[in-house]
């Protein structure tokens, strides 16, 4: 069994100066991760208007296949258009961690 996880670090628009207008560029971003069957949420930076952590994780039998459902899931951050992408940390474990 494998676990994958990453952390994506999001640059938000300029224009969400509120945690409700914050809200409203997340969500959507939560729900489409989460068609790719990976617990996601907001794991973070919860306080700041401009910025936020989203995180994905991810249980499979084989290595290969965690690791493209993460690789999806990073596509599918960086391509969205009012978003920036700055970082991400990913991070594999298997039964023998």
């Amino acid at each position: 069994m494998y676990t994958a996880t990453a952390v994506f670090d999001v640059l938000l628009p300029g224009d969400s100066r509120s945690l409700k207008a914050k809200r409203s560029y997340v969500r959507p971003v939560v729900a489409a991760l989460r068609r790719f069957e990976v617990s996601a949420a907001e794991v973070g930076e919860q306080d700041l208007h401009g910025r936020a952590l989203i995180g994905v994780a991810v249980v499979s039998a084989e290595a290969g296949h965690a690791g493209e459902v993460v690789d999806a899931c990073e596509r599918l951050v960086a391509g969205r258009p009012e978003l920036e992408l700055l970082s991400v940390r990913r991070r594999l474990h298997g039964d023998d961690d």
